[in-house]
This record gives C-alpha cells, structure tokens and sequence, in this order.
C-alpha cells in the first residue's frame, strides 16, 4: 500500500495505475475506520483495479462549537486495517495540503443543503462539497463510493459530480449496522454505556416507521410523531430533526405516496448522530 502524503505523490501513483489500465476507486474519509468504510473499500476492490482511500478530517465541515478538535484520530490503527484490505493507495494529507493559506476558493449546492443538516448545520455541506470537489480533481477516480448513512451528502455529492462535470460515477452503499441495530458512526466511540443503550431509539423509532408505512399510513405527520415519542423517551435524547421528504429533492411531504425518506438526527447525550430509512407504502412494497 502506497502512503501519500502530496499532491504529487498521489497524481503519480493513479498515473502509473492508469498506464496499466486499471481503473480508479476512491473512498473518501475522516479515519477512525469502521466496517462501514470497510464496506466501501470491498466494493471498490469488487468493481475497480486500484482503490484509494483519504484520511482527512476537513476542518470546513465543522462550525466552530461542534467537534473538529476532539473528533477520533487513529492513524496506526488505519493504517494497520488499510494493509489488512488490500488497499492500493492511502492519501493522508495535511490541512495545507489540501487548503494553501490563502484559500479562497469553495464549492456550494444551493438546493439540497436547505434541508435536513443542512438547515442545523450552516456551511457543513459548502466543506464537504468543497473537499469533495477538490480530492476528485486530485485523485480522478472513476468511481467513488460513500455510505447511505449519510444520505443527505451522498446526495449532496451526486448533484455537484453532475453540476461540475466530473466524469466520476457516484455508488451509494447500504448502511452498516452493530448487531442491535445501532449505524456505524466513529462518533460512536463519544458515547457513555448509557447513551449508547438510548442511541438504539434511532433504529427502533425507524423500524417502526418502515412498520408503519408498510401498513398503509402515509400521513407524514402521524409518523413523525411517533418516532418523536419513541425517541424522547430516552433520558439522554434531544431531536435535532424528524423529517420525511422526497428522496431526490429532500423536500418535507405531508403525504407518502409511493417512496420517501425519513432522516433523523438525535444528539444522545452531547453526541450528534444521524440515521435513515427510506419508507415504502404498501402497495409499493417490492
């Protein structure tokens, strides 16, 4: 496995891949690994003949009160799974690496993000879409594979490959999940024992509204307020959002009339975390 540090370093180790023909696949990350990147990583080793991985944690996603300083930083332990998956490069820049200290150039969708995080976290997805932007012209992959877990992004990202014409395809992977349900996160680790019993409200509040729609009830409103009440139950649980909308637009629906999402996020003691599923209506079940 190839560890890149530079630009350079990067461009020449896909160059030589390229000029063997291989084709490219990028999966774009913060560290602190988890079998939902692994996940990613076997897919890209399944569909592409050189895989790389990006350890950055990009600083333009973080508003100023939220965790950029604290968030998990584990290298070794990376570096140690990354060898163990077969990986070919694994691109480990610095901040000036990737942001020159005049940077002034920045990426933003203004659709999507109006949304769902993007209504509670000003600027988050401008970071992600500009760091996105900015590895795709680095690496130049031909896929790149992100996780549903974080739907909202991975849609986010499709709009901004099409709008700027990168010629990469967008592979969006099922989320990965503990054994009680609980989505891999790395911001699992923040979690106390206690917490991390009530973070399970997340799952079962969407179990219960897949259960739901199933059935027939496509009232937004009375889904929302029983996931509401599932999850408020927990002592540690305070809602951000509840929110059911449109799976290509992420605009809220009143109704349910074939397919939608229900995204939630929850902080879990001082912990944000996100979960989704989409709900299908009876008739629509497939």
């Amino acid at each position: 496995m190839i560890i890149a540090r530079t630009v350079s370093q990067t461009r020449k180790a896909v160059k030589q891949a390229r000029k063997r023909g291989k084709t490219i696949g990028l999966i774009p990350t913060m560290g602190a690994l988890h079998k939902g990147h692994i996940s990613l990583i076997k897919a890209s080793l399944k569909e592409t003949g050189f895989s790389a991985v990006s350890i950055f944690v990009n600083p333009l996603q973080f508003s100023p009160n939220e965790d950029f300083k604290k968030y998990p930083r584990k290298f070794s332990a990376d570096e140690k799974l990354l060898k163990k998956t077969g990986v070919n490069l694994l691109f480990y820049p610095s901040v000036d690496t990737i942001y020159h200290p005049n940077h002034s150039v920045y990426v933003e969708e203004t659709s999507l993000t109006n949304f769902l995080c993007g209504k509670s976290r000003p600027g988050h997805f401008k970071g992600v879409a500009t760091v996105v932007a900015k590895l795709f012209n680095i690496i130049q992959p031909d896929i790149a594979f992100f996780g549903q877990k974080d739907y909202q992004q991975a849609q986010i990202i499709k709009r901004v490959t099409t709008g700027l014409n990168f010629p990469v395809k967008i592979k969006v992977m099922p989320i990965i999940r503990e054994k009680d349900g609980i989505a891999m996160s790395s911001r699992n680790a923040y979690l106390n024992t206690q917490e991390r019993k009530d973070a399970l409200a997340l799952y079962q509040s969407l179990k219960l509204a897949e259960k739901l729609a199933k059935n027939g009830c496509k009232d937004s409103g009375i889904i929302k307020r029983k996931v509401r009440t599932l999850i408020k139950a927990k002592k540690s649980a305070r809602i951000d959002y509840v929110e059911i909308t449109d799976i290509e637009t992420l605009r809220p629906l009143k109704q349910i009339e074939d397919k939608a999402l229900l995204g939630l996020a929850v902080f879990i003691g001082k912990t944000r975390l996100i979960d989704n599923t989409i709900l299908r209506t009876k008739r629509h079940i497939r």
